[in-house]
């Protein structure tokens, strides 16, 4: 199943960034000031992915699933309203990155921490859709669907990252030279 597989590597590719956050975030409370346009390139990105990938698969997905399994809507309510909240959480974040890179005051401790709620979230939401929501669509959704899935999706991982490499140049280094997390 091609399609899951892109779903797996694309899941991946996130924990590489939440890992990158999670190293800016014990930067910051250590005490020290971690590259915040780095941060801000980090939080840009996954908006942009959010916007463009999550959104879209999340809609396709919850639609075939409750025709196919109607008792997944449970499942899918559930990681809808996760994933409403971890917009939230990163619209937050983003506000207050505009403002310290105005150089307002925001305090930095309540930031690490709001940064630290954001990544442990994000990457519970991830091993959610890794265990409920890949398991139902391995197990109902036929060949077609899954065409049907992949055709309604933009970009792939692949394409994603070399628009990153682009767009973001420090942020792209930094995940070429992080670990791989286990997730």
């Amino acid at each position: 199943m091609p399609m899951l597989n892109q779903l797996r590597q694309d899941h991946a590719n996130m924990a590489r960034i939440l890992h990158v956050l999670q190293l800016k975030q014990k930067t910051l409370a250590a005490g020290e000031r971690p590259n915040f346009q780095l941060v801000r390139e980090v939080v840009d990105y996954i908006l942009d992915y959010q916007e463009g990938f999550t959104q879209p698969l999340e809609k396709v997905c919850t639609e075939r699933l409750k025709q196919v399994v109607p008792e997944s809507e449970e499942v899918t309510a559930r990681l809808a309203r996760d994933y409403r909240a971890l917009k939230a959480q990163l619209k937050r974040l983003s506000d207050d990155l505009d403002m310290i890179l105005m150089d307002a005051v925001i305090p930095m401790d309540r930031f690490a921490d709001d940064l630290r709620a954001y990544v442990e979230a994000h990457r519970a939401y991830l091993r959610d859709e890794r265990e409920l929501l890949f398991p139902m669509i391995r197990e109902h959704f036929q060949d077609g669907d899954l065409e049907t899935l992949a055709e309604s999706l933009p970009e792939g991982a692949a394409e994603k990252l070399e628009r990153l490499q682009e767009a973001y140049p420090e942020l792209y280094a930094e995940l070429r030279d992080a670990p791989e997390p286990a997730t």
